[in-house]
């Protein structure tokens, strides 16, 4: 992909653009927001990184640059999900198989009809996080306890019966691809994703010589982040190397951009295939309005795909994809228009306001 300089070539209003570089300098500027950087992309050209505000939240700190990484946080799932669709592409699994049939020690407390279809949907019945999250992240608590204590818990309601999101779930899909490849998921999306499409600073969990990159994020004072006052925060050592399947990546603008576009061309990107077209359609198809146990109400309130939320944008079609992260992170795709956008920042009390404006104004600059 080229970086291209000429907005009105590529399909962007000039002035569209101008319009989000201007909310996201504004908010720096006003100190509402720490830093960032946003890129966006249609069809197969992508324009340079924007870069705005601090790395780090200590007075003199760094600025953002292009090669910046960034804790993406939870739009780590649908990665992860692609993983369990690429099972899926090589016949060793399949969306209605039940997860007891991967993990049989996931049956306490009558899990047994919970199938992989619920756990990448949110339909599960799982909580979002354990009872203990605070808990076990700060006795600095490996993924196996994790995984150990989701198979402990009960359902909050009737598999297929509601959409309630559950990082749990995810964990346990990152579980069932490690036992059925036999190796550890870091690695098996580094071998199916990441390297086969060049991404060099993109990881489940921190790559040590790029920790010198990173953004550090301005924690919040009450979040899952645990705030400056313990160890086991956000831009700790221990969460940074923990790789949660539900929200450990790190990455750059330029390298989640790539996988936005390989997303939205099918599952290919530079001849280079990651996924099939078909496994690509699955995930971005409305899997949930499908569901017969499904209440109209549970269904009108939100949208998914496989791993992707669906046409949550103001201004998006209806067949946009996307995620968000609670590190104040959001990719979104939208086929229609041929459009991809990547906004990460290192503020996520400050990025909250902004996504939603950012993205209108991104998706407005289509010509």
């Amino acid at each position: 992909m080229e970086a291209l300089g000429d907005l009105e070539a590529v399909g962007f209003s000039a002035e569209g653009i101008r319009v989000a570089h201007g909310l996201l300098a504004d908010a720096v500027d006003a100190g509402d927001l720490l830093g960032g950087v946003l890129q966006v992309s249609r069809g197969g050209s992508v324009l340079p990184v924007h870069c705005f505000g601090l790395r780090e939240a200590t007075e003199g700190g760094r600025a953002v640059e292009a090669d910046t990484i960034f804790l993406i946080a939870s739009i780590t799932k649908p990665i992860v999900c692609a993983a369990v669709v690429k099972l899926i592409e090589e016949g060793r699994l399949c969306l209605d198989d039940r997860v007891v049939q991967y993990v049989p020690e996931f049956a306490d407390k009558g899990k047994e009809e919970v199938k992989v279809r619920h756990l990448l949907t949110h339909t599960s019945g799982l909580p979002d996080m354990i009872p203990e999250n605070h808990a076990f992240r700060a006795a600095h608590k490996p993924l196996s306890d994790f995984v150990v204590r989701i198979c402990e818990l009960g359902l909050l309601f009737v598999p297929g019966t509601r959409i309630s999101y559950q990082s749990a779930g995810i964990a346990i899909l990152g579980e069932i691809v490690e036992r059925l490849v036999g190796a550890h998921l870091p690695e098996v999306l580094r071998q199916w994703f990441f390297a086969p499409l060049g991404l060099v600073d993109t990881s489940l969990g921190r790559q040590e010589d790029r920790k010198d990159r990173e953004a550090e994020i301005r924690l919040p004072t009450q979040s899952d982040s645990g705030g400056g006052g313990t160890d086991w925060h956000w831009n700790s050592d221990y969460w940074r190397n923990y790789a949660a399947p539900w929200g450990g990546m790190l990455t750059t603008a330029a390298e989640l951009t790539v996988l936005a576009q390989a997303f939205l061309s099918g599952g290919m990107i530079d001849r280079v295939r990651v996924l099939s077209r078909a496994g690509v359609a699955a995930m971005i198809r409305d899997q949930t309005t499908e569901m017969a146990s499904l209440p109209q109400i549970e269904k009108s309130g939100q949208r998914w795909g496989l791993g992707w939320r669906l046409g949550e944008g103001e201004l998006w079609s209806p067949g946009s994809f996307g995620h968000g992260g609670a590190t104040g992170t959001q990719m979104w795709v939208d086929p229609q228009s041929e459009v991809t956008c990547v906004l990460l920042t290192n503020d996520p009390q400050g990025a909250r306001a902004l996504r939603p404006k950012v993205a209108n104004a991104v998706a407005a600059a289509a010509l």
